[in-house]
């Protein structure tokens, strides 16, 4: 179905999107902050509740900032393709004489980079908040930098999967959590093991290999799903 496309066009038709959608979401200045707001307010309120012991924090951190950005990121998610849905942009993106998977990338990687790539760039500073090792920092960012790449694909599917489906939040939060289970544990494992002195090349390794395949398999998944809701 490529092939018969110069790429050139493909890239055009990529870049367009990600502009489109990209200056839709600075335009939404909430949009942009609802995550960072949720991931902070539950970052810098844990503590209160746990208690000022830093050994303890500083051992929980990998998992609660983890697990914090996977429910940032299931947050906004949710909601990805609703307004395209709702003014009918996705029946012309259907329509398009492009490859409907690569146009929903482009929106995909703006919201990526609005959303999962501020979760990554943030997140050391609430490490060092919490009493992360700096050992552990940069894998935290690393980490994020490529689970945050799943977390929107995966999430992006759910809300393909639910579009169509009125107040669909939950169903979408069941399909796609235990989707999120590997990427968690990976992420997790190599922030912990930075944080002992252990390698965590093993766990980074199948973080990029995860972040690969869905890079390279969610887009098609996601555009078969969106055009059944069209269909319905």
């Amino acid at each position: 179905m490529f092939a018969d496309i110069p790429l050139l066009s493909l890239r055009e038709a990529f870049s367009r999107q990600f502009r489109r959608h990209l200056k839709a979401l600075m335009g939404s200045p909430a949009d942009m902050a609802n995550p960072l707001l949720f991931y902070s307010m539950v970052v810098t309120l844990f503590p209160l509740g746990l208690g000022p012991d830093p050994e303890r924090l500083s051992a929980i951190a990998p998992g609660l900032l983890w697990v914090v950005a996977l429910l940032s990121s299931l947050m906004v998610s949710s909601k990805l393709f609703d307004s395209d849905y709702e003014d009918g942009s996705l029946e012309q993106l259907a329509i398009a004489p492009y490859p409907l998977s690569i146009l929903l990338m482009g929106e995909i990687a703006a919201h990526w980079l609005a959303t999962g790539f501020l979760l990554a760039a943030v997140s050391p500073l609430f490490g060092i908040m919490l009493g992360l090792p700096a050992a552990g920092l940069g894998v935290l960012f690393y980490s994020l930098m490529l689970g945050t790449i799943c977390l929107t694909l995966i999430g992006a599917m759910g809300s393909a999967l639910t579009v169509s489906i009125r107040r669909g939040g939950l169903l979408m939060s069941l399909l796609i959590i235990p989707l999120n289970v590997p990427v968690l544990i990976f992420g997790t494992t190599a922030v912990s093991e930075a944080v002992i002195g252990g390698n965590p090349q093993t766990w980074l390794t199948l973080l990029s290999g995860l972040a690969m395949g869905s890079l390279a398999l969610v887009p098609i998944a996601i555009s078969a799903a969106l055009r059944v809701s069209l269909d319905n």
